[in-house]
């Protein structure tokens, strides 16, 4: 088999014995990636997933996208050791890399197509992502790494485990991380904590408790339209700057008033930084009981807890809030005059808790599984704007003055999922048959303030109290969801597998859909269609000597697809939101290639990896709305690559030493779903260098000093798209050649 000390292990890496395509990458890759990457970029070199984050490391939440077949971000499932992560919506979600550190994962294992039914998601629409630690390790010891970096980047990871002690082992770490943002003034400041304990409780039986403990608190930077970007009619941020490195100013100028009497009613005001603010801080608690029943059979079960909060803020300009706090005050608001840029507060709290059982039994012929889950997920939301203390950008909040009202609600999503499966193995166990049966159930209902009119409205021209609270609810099931799968063993070597797979998922952005209220009536929009897929795939796998390598072709047809449009928030400069449509059908089909390759006539001094996709996504209906109708049925969709190609060299020419340089193509996408605004292709590299490995000092082992290099060409593109219908869409752009270097030992 192939293996290399970079190289993820050859089962694993291409999903020996699955009936889908199943990609990983483990630990061995993962301990070369840059220190402190997200949990999202980890997916960038796995084939079929179009990644785009902003940043070396991907750490910026607002600026996160992923697209893989027909799919986005908040149609795919992710899982942490057993525990579903739910949504991943920034606000009021929890999206997965705030629950993972690289330097503590086994593997991240993807199906971009059709997950296993077994998989806890009411968010998925086939393709499921599991983030998998590793296992305290036997003997104690401490395990350290410094990384520094560009942009005054600093992290210190440090993990401490006791070794076994009886039947117990355990390990507790801590991640500090500190950077200026790349562009703008600001920071980006994270405190991650991990915790695991393993209990051996005797045959075949064990039993897990974890916590992650993740505080997050970073700075803005504005979206870009393309006009910026080129750095065309001279426009330039309050500091000077254009293109890419356009961003929000650390500096108070003074600007001219524009309102008499008020000295921060000019709306530049906005564009300074400290009114650009996230925090998060999220804990989650899972545990996890495996027993072993009888020979063959088993039973687990995992309980979690997780715990949310946290705010954003962002600017309003004077104007803007005037206007609002006008209406709202002559409506009999208590809210007090604005005096000058407002302090635009986003509050978001909730828990969710629930349990996974499922019991495992091998009988003859047939690997039976069946198994339930069910959660609860409630979420807090406020949005309002208040005074600073003068109605300088520069100054604290003063939250005893509310200049306007604009949310106040609670939702809460109630899940159950149930599932059975058999694998079957026919032919002396040349053929094995996967079936499979899920039924989920989803109960959706959200009550509050939910937007402007439930606070005021306007009737023949003047202003009066609005809705008032408003309770909206919503039903969704479907108690049918097959799947079938096969795989076929020519030899011990390859395999070929098919499956065909339906799912369905809770509407994304049921929140900001539901928040939507009326000036002329106090009805609730429409319950959203469920959002549904079917997912054909047809793949051979193979394990040689010298490569192993997977290809896979696919159909998906989905349909009710909800997707998000994104529009500039009104009063701020550059903050966005966004609102949710249904585009009808989406397909999508194309073909993933993976593998890795380390030819003998080199005497392992290099090994080679290459990441093929060509997807052809596509809508099937054209978008219509209540005044118009845009002809995009037969238009790519938005921020999808039809070519996505990555591949990469590692030489190990000693020892003590490995390196590697690796690059990706990604195609041309839109930023509109008429498809008249293309974004061009790019292709940037990066690389790594290894050295010790394994060096030895005293009481330090495995010492080792890795140098990580993002963007080596410096190239300048368009990475996050926020799309439009019909017009440009806004940009995030990407980062500039990073350089970070980490040195690491154990004790």
């Amino acid at each position: 088999m192939v293996t290399g000390r970079r190289v993820s292990e050859a089962d694993e890496a291409i999903g020996t014995g699955k009936v889908t395509n199943t990609v990983a990458v483990t630990r061995e890759a993962l301990l070369s990636a840059p220190s402190g990457i997200s949990g999202l970029k980890m997916l960038e070199t796995l084939p079929g997933f179009n990644v785009q984050t902003d940043g070396a490391l991907g750490l910026y939440e607002f600026g996160n996208s992923v697209q893989t077949r027909a799919f986005a971000l908040d149609q795919i499932g992710f899982v942490v050791d057993g525990i579903p992560t739910g949504r991943s919506d920034a606000f009021g979600g929890s999206p997965v890399f705030r629950y993972v550190d690289n330097e503590n994962l086994a593997r991240v294992e993807a199906s971009p197509g059709a997950g296993d039914v077994s998989m806890p998601s009411y968010s998925s629409l086939g393709p499921m992502v599991q983030y998998v630690s590793i296992e305290p390790q036997d003997d104690p010891g401490l395990f350290v790494s410094q990384s520094f970096g560009d942009f005054s980047m600093k992290r210190t990871f440090i993990r401490a485990s006791t070794g076994k002690v009886g039947p117990f082992k355990a390990y507790v770490s801590r991640t500090k991380l500190d950077s200026d943002l790349w562009r703008g003034a600001g920071t980006v400041n994270r405190e991650h904590w991990e915790g695991q304990l393993h209990a051996d409780l005797g045959g075949g039986s064990w039993a897990r408790f974890k916590f992650v403990s993740n505080k997050f608190h970073d700075y803005d930077s504005p979206t870009v339209s393309r006009a910026t970007l080129n750095c065309s009619s001279g426009i330039t941020d309050d500091d000077g700057n254009c293109g890419r490195y356009y961003g929000y100013t650390g500096t108070l100028y003074d600007y001219a008033e524009t309102t008499s009497g008020v000295k921060y009613s000019n709306s530049e005001y906005t564009n300074y930084y400290g009114l650009a603010i996230n925090h998060r801080n999220d804990k989650l608690y899972g545990g996890t009981l495996h027993g072993e029943i009888a020979s063959n059979v088993w039973a687990e079960a995992t309980g979690y807890y997780e715990d949310k909060a946290g705010y954003g803020v962002s600017p309003d300009s004077y104007d803007n809030s005037y206007s609002i706090y006008s209406a709202e005050a002559a409506a009999g608001l208590d809210v007090v005059a604005p005096k000058g840029v407002q302090y635009g507060l986003s509050g978001v709290s909730g828990d969710r808790y629930g349990i996974t059982a499922k019991i495992h039994a091998e009988l003859g012929a047939h690997t039976i599984e069946a198994g339930i889950w069910a959660e609860e997920d409630k979420y807090h939301r406020t949005q309002a704007r208040y005074n600073t203390t003068d109605g300088s950008p520069a100054s604290a909040a003063d939250l005893s003055e509310v200049v306007y009202y604009r949310r106040n609600y609670h939702s809460k999503r109630e899940t159950t999922q149930l599932f059975i499966k058999d694998r079957i193995a026919l032919f002396d166990d040349k053929l094995d048959v996967d079936i499979g049966i899920k039924s989920l159930f989803l109960d959706y209902s959200q009550r509050g303030y939910r937007n402007y009119a439930d606070y005021y409205r306007s009737v023949n021209g003047s202003y009066v109290a609005g809705w008032g609270p408003q309770f909206n609810s919503a039903h969704y099931k479907d108690a049918f969801l097959p799947s079938v799968g096969l795989l076929y063993h020519l030899d011990t070597r390859t395999q070929i597998f098919a499956s065909y797979a339906e799912n369905y998922a809770l509407p994304k952005g049921m929140d900001d859909i539901y928040a939507t209220a009326f000036t002329d009536t106090a009805d609730t929009v429409p319950a959203p269609d469920p959002e549904k897929a079917r997912n054909f795939e047809l793949g051979i796998r193979s394990s040689q000597g010298q490569f192993f390598a997977s290809l896979a072709g696919y159909y998906t047809m989905f349909d009710n697809r909800i997707q998000s449009i994104t529009s500039i928030l009104p009063g701020s400069s550059g903050a966005t939101e966004s609102f949710y449509t249904n585009v009808g059908s989406v397909e999508a089909y194309g073909a993933e290639l993976s593998g890795s390759y380390k030819p003998a006539f080199l005497k392992g001094l290099a090994y080679f990896n290459l990441n093929v996709t060509y997807n052809n996504a596509t809508f099937k209906d054209d978008l219509v709305t209540a005044s118009t109708t845009y002809a995009i049925a037969g238009n790519n969709i938005p921020d999808n690559a039809k070519w996505l190609i990555s591949g990469g060299m590692t030489v190990e020419p000693a020892s003590w030493l490995v390196a590697n340089i690796s690059g990706k193509y990604t195609g041309k996408r839109y930023a509109d779903y008429t498809n008249d605004y293309p974004v061009k292709a790019y292709t940037v590299f990066s690389g790594y260098v290894d050295i010790g490995d394994g060096w030895t000092m005293g009481p330090l082992k495995t010492i080792k000093l890795r140098a990580n290099l993002d963007n080596i060409f410096d190239k300048q593109a368009i990475g996050y798209i926020y799309s439009a219908v019909s017009s440009d869409g806004y940009f995030r752009p990407l980062s500039p050649r990073t350089f970070q270097m980490t040195l690491s030992a154990e004790i």
